[in-house]
C-alpha cells in the first residue's frame, strides 16, 4: 500500500526542513548570486521577478546577468531605443515607435545575428512607394 501525498497546506513536520524556492541569480562580471526575495516580497514582482532583476541590473551596472541576452530595438532615424528580455515587448516598441513617429526600426536578438525590419510606411499605408501618404487617422491638408 503507497503513502498517500501530504497535504501542501499542512506545514511540515518538525524534523523536516521547509524547501526555500526562492529564485537567485549569478553574475560571474560581479562575482556575486542574488536571491530574488526583495523582487518577490518588497516589489511585488511576483512571476516578474527574474525579469525585474535582470534589468535593473543592466541599469546599474551596464550589463545583463548570466544567461541573459536582450532583444534589442533601435529606430534608424531617431536615438530611440530599448532593449527587451522577450520578444513580444520589443516588437510592440518597435510597432509603436513606428506608428506614431513614422520611423523605421530594426530589432535583433544579442545571440542572433539577423534583424528584423519594421518599415512603417508599409504597415501604415499598405504602400513602400508612397512614404507621405497619412497613416490611418491622420487628415489631409
Amino acid at each position: 500500500m503507497s503513502t498517500p501525498p501530504s497535504d501542501p497546506d499542512e506545514p511540515p513536520a518538525a524534523d523536516e526542513e521547509p524547501v526555500d524556492n526562492t529564485p537567485t541569480v549569478t553574475c560571474d562580471r560581479c562575482d556575486r548570486e542574488w536571491e530574488l526575495e526583495y523582487e518577490l516580497d518588497a516589489l511585488y514582482a511576483g512571476n516578474q521577478a527574474f525579469e525585474q532583476f535582470a534589468l535593473d541590473h543592466e541599469r546599474h551596472t551596464g550589463h545583463f546577468p548570466d544567461g541573459v541576452t536582450p532583444w534589442v530595438v533601435n529606430c534608424q532615424q531617431c536615438p530611440d531605443g530599448e532593449r527587451f528580455l522577450d520578444e513580444r515587448p520589443a516588437r510592440r516598441w518597435a510597432e509603436t515607435h513606428g506608428r506614431h513617429t513614422r520611423h523605421d526600426v530594426r530589432i535583433q536578438h544579442a545571440d542572433d545575428d539577423s534583424e528584423t525590419a519594421i518599415n512603417t510606411v508599409v504597415e501604415a499605408t499598405g504602400d513602400p512607394e508612397s512614404p507621405d501618404q497619412p497613416a490611418d487617422g491622420e487628415a489631409d491638408e
